[in-house]
C-alpha cells in the first residue's frame, strides 16, 4: 500500500507603504474581518494562515512592515524573502504615493527583476471628501508605465480587500483554486456599482 505525501504550497506576501496608510487594517480585515479605527504603530509582524484544499496544504505568510524608514535593513530582508508585494498608499495623502514610487524602485533593485509581482493599493476611499490622489492618474502610471496591477480599497468599509489578496496570490503563482478563503468568501465581495473603484481584472476565482 503506497502512501502519498501531501503537497505543500507556501507563499510570502509583504505589505509596504508609508506610516498610517492602512497596511495593518487591510491585513486584519482579510484575516479577521475586523477594523480598528485607531492607528497602531507597526514595527514588523508576520501573520501565517494555513488551509487544506484537495489534500494540499497552503500556507500564506503575510508580512506587515513598518511605515518608518528607520529599519532599512529589516525592510531589505523582507523584500529579499517575499514572493509578491502590496504597495499601499492613502488616497488622501499624496506624499504616501511618493513613498510607493520609492519603495517600488527599492524592490526592483533588491529583487533585480523588473517583472517582480507588485500590486499597488490606494486605500481609504471611504474618505470621499478628502481625496487628493486621482485614481485615473495612478491607474495610468501603474498599469501602463509600470505594468503592475492597481486597485483602490477601504479596509474600513471592506471594499476590494479580498480582491487585493486574490491578485497578490495569483501574481505569486499560487493557483486561484488554491485560494480557498477568497473563493469561499466570494459572496462577501462588495456589490458592483458605477462608483466602484478601478481594478485590473486579469483572472477570476476558479471553483470546481
Amino acid at each position: 500500500m503506497s502512501f502519498k505525501v501531501k503537497e505543500k504550497t507556501e507563499v510570502r506576501l509583504v505589505f509596504l507603504g508609508a506610516a498610517g496608510v492602512g497596511k495593518t487594517a487591510i491585513i486584519q480585515r482579510f484575516l479577521k474581518d475586523t477594523f480598528e479605527p485607531k492607528h497602531r504603530r507597526t514595527v514588523e509582524e508576520l501573520h501565517r494562515k494555513e488551509y487544506v484544499v484537495g489534500g494540499i496544504k497552503v500556507s500564506i505568510n503575510i508580512m506587515d512592515t513598518s511605515g518608518s524608514y528607520s529599519f532599512p535593513a529589516m525592510r531589505k530582508l523582507s523584500i529579499q524573502h517575499s514572493d509578491a508585494f502590496a504597495l499601499v498608499y492613502a488616497v488622501d495623502d499624496p506624499e504616501s504615493l511618493e513613498a510607493v514610487k520609492s519603495l517600488r524602485e527599492e524592490i526592483l533593485e533588491v529583487k533585480e527583476d523588473k517583472y517582480t509581482p507588485i500590486v499597488v493599493i490606494g486605500n481609504k476611499i471611504d474618505r470621499h471628501g478628502d481625496r487628493q490622489v486621482s485614481s485615473k492618474d495612478v491607474l495610468s502610471t501603474v498599469e501602463l508605465d509600470w505594468n503592475h496591477s492597481f486597485l483602490e480599497s477601504s479596509a474600513k468599509d471592506n471594499i476590494n480587500v479580498l480582491e487585493a489578496f486574490k491578485e497578490l496570490l495569483l501574481q505569486a503563482n499560487l493557483p486561484s483554486w488554491l485560494s480557498p478563503a477568497l473563493c469561499r468568501r466570494r459572496e462577501t465581495f462588495p456589490k458592483e456599482s458605477n462608483k466602484r473603484p478601478p481594478m485590473k481584472k486579469t483572472n477570476s476565482c476558479l471553483t470546481s
